[in-house]
């Protein structure tokens, strides 16, 4: 853990692209391929996210997930659709995983999954659609629509009371301009986010209710050239963090908080939040948060 929060602490962070999500729990394949499996049954998983409620252009995110362990109970795999939307702008990603999974510890305890994804990405400005005070500005002349094939890895040990996790989604760093040397002095790429979990469960009165506190600390620009980039390019979002606490009442109702901030640069406290879930004896799950920005 130190070793990591070192290598995370030392780079400096760009603009935040990859959609947060208060529950990211219930759909952790969206930034760790090794998740696959980890259920040890099929799971599906649906969650709709809209921030700044009654903003027009305001960001809103679907995701659907699907993961389940094969036969070969050492191989998990699954997908990941997620679409993300802000103002003109938005993007749509759809990946594969595949986890290899294998028994670790002196009593085999733990399980270490190591999952590799590919994928590809839909990244579309429907620019035409703003309304400018200059007409002939060449930036919003036209839409743009681009199609980017990328790849990810991750890792995640987990057992029945804890996990670490560390998943970088998208490893290729694309360019989003028409051309690098555009002459309309755009700036426009995406950078890889890495990803850091880990959590764990302590039962009391004798499992009636589960304890279950988590961390999420996202990184954006690991080991890209946002340092060089990001002077007179106005980009520099800070890592963050996701401190949370749950509580799970018989195994069957999910009362948690939250509290997102930076751990680095100037900006302000993001948020406490608050959320819930109720689990059917069928097996299905509903859920709901709320930020308090």
């Amino acid at each position: 853990l130190l070793i990591l929060w070192g290598i995370l602490g030392w780079v400096a962070a760009a603009a935040q692209q990859d959609p947060m999500f208060t529950n990211y729990h219930f759909n952790a394949l969206v930034f760790n391929p090794a998740y696959a499996g980890s259920n040890e049954h099929l799971t599906l998983n649906i969650a709709h996210r809209q921030q700044w409620l009654g903003f027009d252009g305001a960001p809103i995110t679907q995701t659907l997930t699907a993961h389940t362990p094969l036969r070969n109970e050492r191989v998990g795999v699954g997908f990941a659709l997620t679409n993300d939307k802000i103002g003109p702008g938005g993007s749509t990603d759809l990946a594969a995983s595949y986890a290899y999974r294998m028994q670790v510890g002196p009593s085999k305890k733990y399980k270490l999954s190591i999952g590799l994804q590919a994928g590809v990405a839909n990244w579309r400005g429907k620019f035409s659609t703003i309304t400018v005070e200059d007409i002939d500005d060449p930036s919003f002349a036209q839409n743009q629509s681009r199609w980017l094939p990328n790849f990810g890895a991750g890792a995640y040990l987990y057992g029945e009371k804890f996990y670490l996790g560390l998943g970088c989604p998208s490893i290729l760093e694309h360019d989003l301009r028409k051309t690098k040397n555009d002459t309309e002095g755009l700036f426009a790429k995406n950078y890889r986010n890495l990803y850091l979990t880990t959590g764990a469960a302590f039962p009391l009165q004798g499992g009636q209710l589960v304890f279950r506190p988590s961390l999420l600390v996202q990184n954006a620009g690991f080991l890209s050239d946002v340092k060089s980039e990001a002077p007179g390019q106005n980009i520099g979002a800070p890592m963050s963090a996701n401190l949370g606490a749950a509580v799970l009442f018989r195994q069957l109702f999910w009362a948690g908080t939250s509290y997102r901030t930076a751990l680095s640069g100037k900006s302000s406290h993001d948020s406490a939040n608050f959320w819930f879930a109720w689990s059917l004896r069928n097996g299905m799950r509903f859920g709901a948060s709320y930020d308090i920005t």
